[in-house]
């Protein structure tokens, strides 16, 4: 079984990536720095942030701090929680050095402040009418204060104990509920005078510690739209201080969202400027061709089959080159790869390598994988673990037999493989469809095939070729095992945090016509359309009463104009069901439109 956690071994050649990014920072008069690295859900970005991380461990001198954005997803304010951990770790990277504790404590102090300032601004918002950070929320703030020497003219300073944020900030709700104040100010608590503070102590510390300071930022683009960008509000307070890299992993398009949904009303020319505002330089995150599922695919195996790190290393370090060298050459052999490397079960190894070479090319051109790494590795682990169910039950299954029907079950969806099992079940264990698309003697005629197969028919020619033939095997028991293993409902149950925020709005739409469930669809990788399709029919299998139109059909309908072969699957579907007046117009238009 593989994890599905980020990798500090490169298997799919983002070390160039990497490597790119680690470059821009070590040009220190690129300083401060803030690098965006784009990807889809499972594309990859999270490894990349743990490559750079490692690269530049051997780079230099660095203070690099993770922050993993969805760990703190309904836990605490995100922006808190940033600026809490990045304080927390200058102050233990302080250790040992008295004058750099006293700084890291007093940029501590400045990072209570800054969230006092949050807290308030929820708690006591009846209280006073001073503007947060541009959001338009209300704050009030007060506490006894000295003045400070290097406050500009009309500025108080306001250096108080904090004690417990949390509890101060209770009470200024206690307080507002009440209409009326905890104690009477003598001077308030100015929010630009705060944040100047803050910036003032934070880049008195990083010029104690004369080395840059790193923030890898990660899984932003799983977190509620306000958590998103809280935490990017957090990082604002940071740009243009000097030593400072931000490297920010996320979906462009699902941060775009989370803008229009935190600032209401946000045109796309507004959504844009706000995160290249933020961002200075986008990386984006390269889509795997066939080489690369290739060489991810070898790498997996040699993982899984546990070969010693100095042979797999080797085979590493061949697989590279051979990925950097793919523009003038063809990819290294399996017997070329394995050649030198003194494996023990290398014969087992190397038939692995075979298949893998032969999935490679459906991995990547297929629209419902499209070579996702993370897609691809969890279809390794559904194998595996159907295929120790198979062994369990004393069944003569192979690897090769499980993998084949699995990925026809992700790329071809419920109903075609639905279809699929009525056939074997029927024609007992060996469906004449399968055998005739298998035989190269045979002119076969597409119009043979089930209609909820015609969808995507390079995708069958692809699938009928691979190894081993069905044509001669009875896949009676290999049909139970994939029925048993996954319910027909979850087949394609891997499914992004797009995804499946796609298949809440769309299964809760109540009209034709939805603005916010279009941006989703636009948010959301092709290659999860037919998933959620899938999801949205197994919902309405549950409804008893189709005289109204139950809630979601409008938003199948949406995804079914979106995509053909979710509109395929939609109709399917529709024409099993009792006849309504109200099917009538859908059912035309989706066909009109086919």
């Amino acid at each position: 079984m593989w994890s599905d956690k980020e990798s500090s071994v490169d298997f799919l050649n983002f070390n160039e990536t990497a490597e790119s990014i680690k470059d821009l920072i070590t040009e220190r008069e690129l300083m401060p720095i803030s690098v965006g690295v784009f990807g889809n859900w499972g594309a990859g970005k999270s490894t990349i942030l743990e490559l750079t991380k490692k690269s530049l461990d051997e780079e230099g001198d660095y203070i690099q701090i993770r922050f993993d954005a969805w760990t703190f997803e309904g836990f605490d304010d995100a922006k808190a929680a940033l600026l809490e951990t990045i304080a927390s770790e200058l102050l233990k990277e302080a250790e040992g050095d008295k004058g750099l504790v006293e700084k890291a404590k007093e940029f501590s102090k400045r990072v209570d402040a800054i969230r006092l300032l949050s807290l308030m601004a929820e708690s006591g918002a009846a209280l006073s009418g001073i503007p947060l950070f541009g959001l338009g929320q209300k704050l009030v703030s007060y506490f006894d204060d000295e003045p400070d020497n290097e406050l500009e003219e009309g500025e108080a300073e306001s250096d108080f104990e904090l004690g417990d944020v949390a509890e101060v900030a209770d009470k200024v709700q206690k307080a507002a509920a009440k209409g009326k104040g905890i104690i009477k100010p003598k001077k308030k608590l100015s929010p630009p005078t705060e944040i100047r503070k803050f910036r003032s102590a934070y880049a008195k510390l990083l010029e104690g510690f004369d080395k840059p300071l790193v923030v890898y930022v990660d899984n932003l683009d799983r977190c509620s739209p306000i958590n998103a960008i809280s935490t990017l509000e957090a990082i604002r307070l940071f740009l243009f201080l000097p030593n400072t890299a931000f490297v920010i992993a996320a979906d462009e398009d699902m941060i775009r969202l989370a803008v229009q949904h935190f600032h209401k009303g946000a045109s796309i020319r507004h959504q844009k400027d706000y995160l290249d505002k933020l961002i200075q330089i986008p990386v984006h995150v390269p889509k795997p061709g066939v080489e690369e599922v290739r060489a991810y695919l070898m790498m997996l195996i040699a993982s899984d089959k546990k070969v010693d790190v100095e042979e797999f290393n080797k085979i590493r370090n061949k697989l590279e080159e051979s990925l950097r060298l793919s523009w003038q050459q063809d990819p290294i052999t399996i017997d070329d790869l394995i050649a030198d490397c003194n494996i023990d079960n290398v014969e087992e190894i190397r038939a692995e390598f075979k298949v893998a070479e032969q999935l490679a090319p459906i991995l990547a051109s297929s629209s419902h994988i499209n070579g996702n790494p993370r897609i691809v590795k969890r279809l390794l682990n559904q194998i595996r673990m159907r295929l120790k169910t198979a062994k369990r039950r004393g069944m003569q299954l192979d690897e090769k037999t499980i993998t084949k029907l699995v990925i026809f079950e992700r790329c071809m969806g419920t109903q075609a493989t639905n279809k699929l099992y009525e056939l074997i079940d029927k024609e007992k264990g060996k469906p004449e469809i399968i055998a005739e698309m298998e035989s190269s003697d045979t002119d076969f005629k597409v119009e043979k095939l089930p209609d909820e197969w015609k969808e995507d028919l390079e995708f069958l020619e692809q699938w009928a070729e691979l190894q081993p033939p069905f044509a001669e095997q009875d896949l009676t028991a290999a049909a139970y095992l994939s029925r048993q293993s996954i319910p027909m409902g979850a087949i394609n149950a891997v499914m992004s945090g797009a995804a499946t925020k796609l298949l809440d709005g769309l299964s809760k739409q109540k009209n034709r016509i939805s603005e916010a469930n279009s941006k989703l669809l636009d948010a959301t990788p092709q290659e999860e359309y037919l998933s959620v399709m899938d999801a949205l029919v197994e919902q309405f299998k549950l409804i008893e009463d189709w005289k109204k139109l139950p809630l979601g059909i409008y938003g199948a309908r949406l995804l079914s104009l979106k995509d053909d072969k979710c509109k395929n699957v939609f109709l399917t579907y529709i024409n099993t069901i009792p006849s309504q007046r109200w099917m009538v117009p859908i059912v035309n238009e989706l066909k009109g439109g086919k």
